[in-house]
């Protein structure tokens, strides 16, 4: 029995990254963008690298754009790329392993950062995320920002891939200020709606705290001057998501996509 893979990628103005993006995901048997409304060329970009694109600009959250991608897949099973990232040879060579075997559950990658134009070979702090799924046994996905997927049964089995999926995370100084001020707003009024508060003083502890930890433990000091502003970036982040959550009126906070 053949299994299908389709490939899917949100995205927003993404018009520098998308096409080194789609080239690595090219051995899809489909390959689906759900845009957010584009005014750049990624819409075009994405069409001439053989993808499907489907406009849902009306931004209600990064679940709600995913949800979206699901129910246009066909394929057997479905693997989540952004914008930013790059398939590996080595991850693509174990999807392509995954989808042969035909075995339910989800599998977590791991991101190597590239950062100012250094990948950090050093640094150990990135989570293993969820993005290869089969697809009749994935539900959905909840949550504004760094969403969370639900499943048809619970208990399904998980396993990791090991092949790195190469993040951009940041590449310029204004590029990193202008995701900074997304994700603040995205994850201060995700805050806002689970009731939880904000203020200067834990902002300031817990940026602190993750500095240190991302910079010092988990080796990131080793990638010079890179791996410094990628850390500040993250801590700065946290610490004006807690101040936005306290001090940003609600009513008057931005609502941003990807």
């Amino acid at each position: 029995m053949t299994r299908r893979l389709t490939i899917g990628v949100l995205t927003l103005n993404e018009e520098s990254r998308i096409a080194a993006c789609l080239q690595s995901a090219a051995f899809a048997d489909e390959l689906i963008v759900v845009d957010s409304g584009s005014t750049d060329r990624t819409v075009e970009i994405a069409r001439a690298h053989g993808a499907t694109v489907h406009l849902h600009a009306d931004w209600k959250g990064f679940a709600v754009q995913r949800n979206r991608l699901l129910q246009h897949a066909t394929g057997d099973y479905l693997f989540f790329v952004d914008a930013d990232e790059v398939i590996s040879p080595e991850l693509r060579d174990e999807v392509q392993a995954v989808v042969r075997s035909g075995l339910p559950g989800s599998w977590t990658v791991r991101w190597r950062v590239v950062a100012f134009g250094r990948e950090l070979r050093h640094f150990r702090g990135q989570a293993p995320v969820q993005r290869l799924f089969r697809r009749d046994q994935l539900q959905g996905f909840t949550g504004l920002v760094h969403e969370t997927p639900t499943f048809t049964q619970p208990d399904l089995p998980r396993a990791d891939l090991r092949g790195p999926l190469l993040h951009h995370s940041r590449e310029t100084i204004y590029g990193s200020l202008k995701k900074l001020a997304q994700y603040v707003a995205l994850g201060a009024e995700k805050r806002r709606a689970a009731g939880k508060a904000g203020g200067i003083m834990v902002g300031l502890l817990m940026s602190s705290v993750l500095f240190l930890r991302l910079y010092v433990v988990k080796g990131a000091f080793l990638d010079g001057g890179p791996g410094f502003l990628f850390c500040y970036f993250i801590a700065q982040e946290i610490f004006l998501r807690y101040v936005a959550t306290r001090y940003d009126d609600q009513a008057h906070a931005p609502h941003v996509g990807r």
